[in-house]
């Protein structure tokens, strides 16, 4: 059994019995107070840089903030829990309380990641998400991923307007409840790792503009506002620390960066993932993920040149969206020429633009050469939080297209030996939508409903306001409450035996040999498929043939053998395969 706490350069510490230390950076201000709840309002001594400080006669579970001249409170930006939101006090918390489990767990290989991502609030919090731990071990299931967690306004949001990135939304539970739920997946065996956003704060809440103007560059902006200044050493250290917070403190096995094509300068990237590696144990298995639309190779370099492990492939998910729907719209103008050579080519070297030029944004080329990265840098999806959520509707693709389709696309994402990720519901095909949703307060919201449905308003079947009324309310609970998967029934049951079968299929005989594999190239079949083949590292060949048409297509050269998996109808012997149909051959 073991306690772990992670060195903050700010917040609260506790340093002694009855004794805490306060540490906020507040360069924009010459007075700063500590308000304890139900106590001394009490000065804080200004030293150098901007750094306030002060040692304090309280302990675990004090309540408290920091204060302005003209009477202004806010909460710690470093606060590990708050108590009732982002406009509550901020709560002393003791992290060597906890007592782990299983702190003696080391993580897992990346090869072995088969990520399952999920928003911790529908599953109704922490200690609800604990309870289906058993199930997705069952499933095959090896890591899974929070949405952001990051305190946020109200009790119901997608995570991405967090404002205070140390504290765990308090509507989910307490620390020590996400704490338990890490450990109880360690000791099922399995990862979790945390989605975080460095790039921006949310729209309400953020006071760092009153005490810390410094935090930000007001000549470069990102979409969500003025971008934060990490060339600022004490604004650099307070993301690096608090991705050493989650890792160490709270034993995360990785982190998802949000969007980090927002983030300047860009270089910061590869110092926060150096501190990183620098600062966890070295036999601890720790990996990290990029968000990154501009597609930078050089950045998935692993973990020999101590960068990132992999990027999640939106060109994938769009590739094979364009293959199963048709839809060309929006970002899958870029997919919609010819979507099955598009993925055969992100199926032999990763990404599906490596520097052409793309049609989204005037003269932006796109992506840098990735051939020669593995498999694994590369996170493939069917569906994921904002592929379906960023929809009018919020449809699924069990909603868009026939399950023989889904089948053979699972299978595609399944057997590759690109590391696949699901998202929650998508493993028992579930029909219900996961819509936006907010909690925000009345003008706020009122601004976000407004501007959802007139960001739909260029797409042909919402050009009519009255079909742009019924784009969902994102700030009402019935949306949030729409959100909320089901699990039961015949089609559930069924579609879980199916990921179930392949997922054991993939850990029993094609993850063996993911280490050292290398594509040994693929092509476009007609429109709707693709044949690809890998040279595992054991030696054996995997071959796939993907048709997501409904006619059937032909195919030279393919394995004598018996398939290792066909989904759908038969396939046509060792001519090709059914519409609707993916078949798998694995041979020496």
């Amino acid at each position: 059994m073991s306690a772990f706490a992670q060195r903050l350069s700010g917040g609260a510490q506790i340093i002694g019995d009855n004794r805490t230390h306060f540490r906020l950076w507040a360069p924009g201000q010459d007075k700063i107070s500590l308000d304890l709840e139900g106590g001394s309002t009490l000065p804080m001594v200004r030293g150098e840089a901007g750094w306030f400080e002060l040692e304090a006669a309280c302990g675990a579970g004090a309540r408290y903030r920091y204060g302005l001249p003209d009477g202004t409170r806010f909460p710690d930006p470093c606060s590990r829990a708050q108590d009732g939101d982002i406009r509550g006090p901020s709560i002393v918390v003791d992290p060597l309380a906890y007592v782990w489990q299983h702190g003696d767990w080391r993580g897992r290989p990346w090869h072995e990641a088969v990520i399952y991502e999920c928003h911790a609030g529908l599953f109704g919090g922490f200690a609800k998400l604990t309870e289906e731990l058993p199930r997705l071990k069952a499933l095959g299931v090896t890591a899974i991923e929070l949405m952001p967690i990051a305190e946020f306004p109200g009790a119901r949001n997608w995570g991405y307007d967090g404002v205070l990135p140390y504290a765990p939304e308090s509507s989910y539970g307490a620390p020590d409840d996400l704490k338990a739920l890490i450990d109880a997946a360690h000791g099922r065996g399995l990862m979790v790792f945390l989605d975080v956003v460095y790039n921006h704060f949310g729209p309400d809440g953020n006071w760092l503009h009153l005490y810390a103007p410094q935090f930000f560059r007001k000549e470069a902006n990102t979409p969500w506002g003025e971008s934060i200044d990490m060339q600022r050493p004490e604004v650099g250290r307070f993301f690096t620390d608090n991705a050493l917070y989650w890792l160490n403190e709270y034993r995360f096995d990785g982190l998802r960066f949000d969007a980090v094509h927002a983030i300047h300068p860009n270089a910061w990237l590869e110092q926060l993932a150096a501190t990183i590696r620098a600062g966890v144990e070295p036999d601890r298995q720790v990996h990290l993920i990029l968000e990154n639309e501009e597609n930078q190779a050089r950045l998935l370099k692993g973990p020999a040149a101590k960068l990132f492990d992999a990027q999640w492939n939106d060109d994938f998910h769009h590739a094979v969206h364009v293959m199963l729907t048709g839809e060309h719209e929006g970002y899958y103008r870029d997919h919609a020429d010819k979507p099955a050579e598009r993925l055969a080519r992100i199926l032999s070297s990763g990404f599906g633009y490596q520097g052409e030029v793309s049609s989204l944004r005037e003269g932006w080329k796109r992506g840098e050469p990735s051939g020669d990265l593995p498999p694994t840098a590369f996170v493939a999806f069917l569906q994921n939080h904002d592929q379906i959520g960023n929809r009018a509707l919020g449809e699924r693709l069990s909603s868009l297209v026939p399950d023989d389709a889904l089948h053979a696309a699972m299978a595609l994402l399944l057997l590759s030996p690109q590391t696949p990720m699901l998202f929650m519901g998508e493993e028992f095909s579930a029909r219900e939508p996961f819509l936006f949703f907010t909690d925000h307060n009345a003008e706020l919201a009122k601004l976000v409903r407004e501007g959802r449905r007139k960001e739909f308003a260029a797409f042909p079947q919402f050009a009519d306001p009255a079909r742009r009324e019924k784009i969902p309310d994102p700030n009402a609970p019935e949306t949030f409450a729409a959100s909320r998967i089901a699990r039961d029934g015949a089609q559930a049951r069924h579609w879980e035996d199916y990921v179930a079968g392949l997922l054991a299929l993939r850990r029993e005989r094609i993850t063996p040999g993911i280490p050292g594999c290398a594509a040994l190239g693929a092509k476009a079949l007609g429109e709707r498929a693709v044949l690809a083949r890998w040279r595992l590292g054991g030696g054996e060949t995997l071959t796939l043939l993907a048709n997501l048409g409904t006619a059937a297509v032909a195919a030279p050269d393919l394995p004598q053998g018996a398939p290792l998996f066909a989904s759908g109808a038969e396939p046509l012997g060792v001519q090709g395969c059914a519409g609707f149909s993916t078949v798998a051959w694995l041979a020496s």
